[in-house]
């Protein structure tokens, strides 16, 4: 097993080993707490609607890592990575949350890597619009900023500080496979550190980065949907 990284400790709980922040509020904005199981002695029987069978010595209970619910072993065999809750195995899903589970690693495996590859942009003042320098956007290796790298002054914006994001433009109606905007801009109302409302207009610059400037809005709406998704998880 890979030794734990840096500002991370290595923790068990009832559903498996998890690799979390040593801080919370160094973690990702990604990540979303493990649930509380339910507990055993108060269902008699699978909690799918669909199977409802009993449990009994041969039909053990089994627990879904990620809604905590409690199932029979053909409701709840898929064995999943489950990276927003920092589990090192893959742990056990009901047929439900294996599907969301699903979606969630194919943004972990490809589009988390094109946020942090980063895109190539021309920031527009959010004042006048006036085109200010090029810069390269990236995801932070953390997840938590995104970071400006050129010539001019961009401050970093923390991702769980974006309120909104609007793709400016697009060159055709095409859209990624789960429905975002393949747009050659976006725009993002944030909060700054000092909590001023502020609105960042970045378009994707011309050339050879082109394509990837794209592919980089489209995973920046998702990215924000994630978040949002953990903004409610824990407002609850």
């Amino acid at each position: 097993m890979a030794a734990p990284e840096n500002g991370k400790k290595l923790v068990r709980s009832h559903s498996g080993l998890r690799m979390i922040s040593g801080n919370d509020v160094d973690g990702s904005p990604f990540s979303i707490r493990e649930p509380d199981w339910v507990p055993d002695d108060q269902f008699q029987y699978c909690m799918n609607p669909d199977c409802q069978g009993k449990f009994h010595f041969m039909n053990r209970r089994h627990h879904c890592r990620r809604c905590g619910k409690v199932f029979c072993n053909k409701c709840c065999e898929a064995k999943l990575p489950l990276p927003r809750m920092c589990f090192v195995d893959p742990v056990r899903h009901c047929q439900t949350c294996s599907g969301h589970t699903k979606k969630e690693n194919d943004f972990y495996d490809k589009s988390l890597k094109t946020l942090l590859q980063g895109g190539e942009f021309t920031v527009l003042d959010s004042e006048n619009n006036e085109e200010s320098h090029n810069f390269l956007c990236k995801l932070s290796v953390d997840h938590r900023m995104l970071l400006f790298d050129g010539q001019g002054s961009q401050d970093s914006i923390m991702l769980d500080r974006i309120e909104s994001i609007q793709v400016l433009s697009t060159e055709t109606d095409s859209q990624d496979d789960e429905g975002n905007k393949i747009g050659t801009g976006v725009a993002m109302r944030y909060r700054d550190r000092s909590d001023d409302k502020q609105i960042i207009k970045m378009t994707v610059t011309g050339g050879a980065n082109r394509k990837q400037g794209m592919l980089w809005v489209a995973a920046m709406q998702k990215a924000f949907k994630m978040v949002c998704e953990t903004r409610s998880v824990f407002s609850t």
